[in-house]
């Protein structure tokens, strides 16, 4: 590792404080610029013909009236737009096995999910573009459809791809240890459960949009993005568009939420990039919130078969998962739709030791909207499973939630060491976060407050979970797949000739305060005023290449880089400074803006004085001194897949019997991210995950029929967690900085989301437990209450 020893005890430091982020006074102003907002000359509006169907042939498509509506500018059918857009086939080679077709970017011949865009109509105003889209005829012929994806194996299921041969995509196994002696040791007690994950989405306060705005003039297309990886749909535009890179120009500014929603390849999105070039003007497409539920990516969809050993004193023998999960008709592209499995059977029980370790996935097509990677891969299945299954066995054993994880996490001093499925972990917390939770919790004073509830017939529960988190992902992750996806990002320091800093990051910004910190991290080990820090994130064409924020990299790696770009500049300034000056370097440093004498903190210097110096007066300077005042720097992980992090976390639900609704009357949350750079950043970011996971838990799910129609498309039947259903959730923290970088950061914008739901789904059994009866599936809504109850039949 380089860098300065003192650098987090400067005294101008400013990691580890709560400051506010820059950004907040100008988005509460109503200041914020959103793809919506731009409008640009000449501009058109995009709406598509979506199909009815789940599954069906395409048998007609007559455009002729709708080409002739007021205002209407072009009509294209998916196959029409195929000659414009190459198709592309979401896998990647790592994992092996792995099968999806080529995706257009609108249907052709066949639709395979209600919702696929069949048409595109673009029109001088959005309404008269979906006037025109009322004007197509389609005549479509059904096809039977897969949509359960427990049936969509079977030998009589409709195929979804016939030149496949089924419907599965994907298989993995893993296998350490020899499970069948560990379970049958003396005296090992074996619980088994089948837990059933529902399909849920982001809903983002700013729905997907784009404007793709092509410059005949230059040859020259600009896309601006509502997403998080500008550099990653420059690629995928020059390819699919056949453009040089170098005319793409890719814009995010400010992004209304995004939680892995808005990172992937969607076809209405091309589509409109092609129109623009076709049409050689600027069109605009924003996603209604019917749209969202039916295009955007759903998340999850699992049913996990699990069961557990333990030995009478609690310690775990062995586990094993079976984990069958439902993507829809293709594996979405770049990143694949096999990862969110993946993930799963590498983090079920990985805080915990373990005899043996078991697990499948299988990943299959279904004719539903296309599943993939949302906020927290993966986390939430294994870490229920793992922690759903240990407080089975403790019921079985007799024994208290808190006393058989501490039995079996890994000691924090057995680190480095590997997971149950061989994932290497190091740096990490899991006792001392367990210990910390049950201090800020109360928990005995929690369990004698449920022993008097229950006096009184009121049935409250206490969940306990500990949990790993991916996060600082390197090329191991995408890299190794061949997705271009940049694992490393870049930073560059300017000092301008005021003597403020600029600078310009390639991580970007989607709400959880990015800029915040990059400016952090820059005014304080360079050494001016954070207010002098002036942030440029997400535009192709300014910042350095880089793979923007997603999989909680953006502090740990954006971060590191920022780090060593605003060191380096440093040592720029100081060596330009001590020519000036005639002092030796390492007597020289640089304090709240201004060149000081190390020793005594004296002023020498400001940094006005210095730049415009090298700027306006170069003559004074000697011909030999080449003085740069900017500096750039690139980090990624090179010595580990990724960099986990851990944390521990509690629910206290009350479960009303009669109703069956659950509420949520406390959460605690213990985080261990490493160095925290922002506190109250970071406790924001757990608890907006904490709520997203409650979403998961309790209430949000994407509902289909047997046909496979999309039942909820709105926000009056789909349900999120409102102010109402948020109980207070205290966060607090163990620092464990990775060793990885210098700066010592992990993530953790998946911990609440990853964590909440299995903490939840504990809590409520521990309600239920006695009345003799459980519940395993989420949403745990209140009809699967009554149905445990038996107060509803099945």
């Amino acid at each position: 590792m380089t860098g300065p020893a003192t650098i987090f005890d400067r005294p101008n430091r400013y990691i580890g404080k709560a400051e506010p982020r820059a950004d907040a006074a100008r988005l509460l102003q109503g200041r914020g610029r959103f793809v919506d907002d731009i409008q640009l000359p000449r501009m058109v509006h995009a709406a598509f013909l979506r199909s009815p169907h789940a599954h069906a042939r395409i048998v007609s498509l007559d455009v002729t009236e709708a080409r002739a509506m007021p205002g209407v500018v072009a009509v294209w059918t998916g196959a029409e737009m195929a000659a414009h857009v190459t198709p592309w086939v979401g896998v990647l080679t790592h994992l092996a096995g792995l099968r999806s077709p080529p995706q257009p970017a609108m249907a052709v011949d066949v639709v395979r999910w209600q919702g696929e865009p069949v048409a595109m109509v673009v029109a001088a105003s959005r309404a008269e573009a979906e006037d025109a889209v009322e004007r197509i005829e389609a005549d479509y012929e059904p096809i039977p459809a897969a949509v359960r994806m427990e049936e969509a194996l079977s030998p009589d299921a409709p195929v979804i791809h016939p030149e496949f041969g089924s419907n599965l995509a994907w298989e993995r196994r893993v296998e350490v240890g020899d499970m069948a002696a560990a379970m049958a040791q003396p005296g090992v007690r074996v619980v088994e459960r089948t837990f059933r994950f529902g399909r849920h989405t982001g809903v983002t306060l700013e729905p997907r949009a784009t404007v793709m705005d092509y410059d005949p003039g230059e040859g020259r297309l600009t896309m601006h993005y509502s997403g998080q990886a500008p550099h990653m749909m420059q690629v995928i535009l020059s390819r699919h568009l056949g453009m040089a890179e170098e005319d793409i120009r890719v814009i995010s500014n400010d992004v209304g939420g995004s939680f892995g929603i808005k990172i992937h390849t969607y076809g209405d999105e091309i589509a409109v990039g092609a129109a623009a070039k076709l049409l050689r003007r600027p069109v605009k497409f924003v996603a209604d919130r019917m749209e969202s539920f039916q295009t955007d990516i759903h998340a999850r969809d699992h049913v996990v078969t699990g069961r557990i050993g333990v030995h009478p004193d609690g310690r775990i023998a062995g586990l094993e998962i079976d984990d069958l999960t439902g993507i829809g008709p293709f594996s979405m592209y770049p990143r694949t739709s096999a990862i969110e499995c993946n993930q799963v059977l590498n983090l079920t029980g990985a805080p915990y030791r373990m005899e043996a370790y078991r697990a499948r996935g299988r990943v299959v097509f279904q004719n539903k909207n296309m599943m993939c990677q949302y906020r927290a891969v993966g986390h939430p299945i294994a870490m229920a499973v793992a922690d759903g299954l240990l407080d089975d066995a403790a019921r079985a054993l007799g024994m208290d939630p808190v006393t058989i994880r501490q039995r079996n996490l890994i000691p924090d001093g057995d680190y480095p060491t590997t997971s149950a499925s061989g994932m290497k972990l190091d740096d990490l917390s899991h006792q001392k976060t367990l210990a910390k939770l049950v201090e800020v919790m109360g928990y005995d004073a929690l369990r004698a407050d449920q022993a008097a509830a229950r006096a009184r017939g009121v049935h409250r529960g206490i969940g306990i979970l500990s949990m790993v988190e991916v996060t600082n992902p390197s090329p191991m992750f995408y890299g190794v797949g061949g997705a271009a996806i940049a694992s490393q990002d870049g930073a560059t320091v300017r000092l301008d000739a005021g003597g403020a800093l600029h600078i310009s990051s390639s991580v970007t910004e989607q709400g959880q305060g990015t800029n915040a910190i990059l400016a952090q991290i820059a005014a304080g080990v360079f050494g001016v005023d954070i207010g002098r820090v002036k942030v440029t994130t997400g535009d192709t064409a300014t910042v350095p290449y880089g793979g923007g924020t997603w999989a909680s990299r953006g502090a740990g790696i954006g971060g590191e880089a920022m780090l060593l770009a605003a060191q380096a500049l440093k040592e720029q300034v100081l060596a330009v400074a001590g020519v000036m000056l005639q002092a030796g370097v390492e007597t020289l440093d640089i304090r709240e803006g201004r060149i000081v004498d190390a020793a005594t903190g004296a002023e020498r210097m400001g940094l006005a004085d210095l730049a415009r110096t090298v700027y306006y007066r170069g003559n004074e300077l000697p011909a030999d001194l080449k003085p740069e005042l900017i500096a750039t720097r690139h980090y990624r992980v090179s010595d580990m897949p990724f960099v986990f992090t851990n944390g521990a976390m509690a629910a206290y639900v009350e479960v009303d019997t009669e109703t069956g609704f659950t509420k949520v009357l406390g959460f605690w949350a213990v985080e261990d991210c490493g160095r925290v750079i922002n506190p109250m950043l970071v406790d924001e970011q757990v608890r907006g995950g904490v709520v997203q996971g409650i979403g998961g838990a309790l209430y949000e799910e994407c509902l289909y029929d047997d046909q496979g129609q999309l039942l909820n498309t709105t926000m009056a039947d789909y349900l999120v967690p409102m102010a109402a259903e948020m109980p207070d959730i205290v966060v607090a923290h163990v620092e464990t900085p990775t060793k990885t970088s210098f700066l010592g950061a992990k993530g953790a914008g998946e911990a609440g989301t990853g964590g909440a739901p299995g903490a939840i789904l504990n809590a409520v059994n521990d309600a239920l437990e006695p009345l003799g009866t459980s519940v395993w599936q989420m949403p745990i809504t209140p009809e699967r209450v009554l149905r445990a109850l038996g107060v509803v039949a099945d």
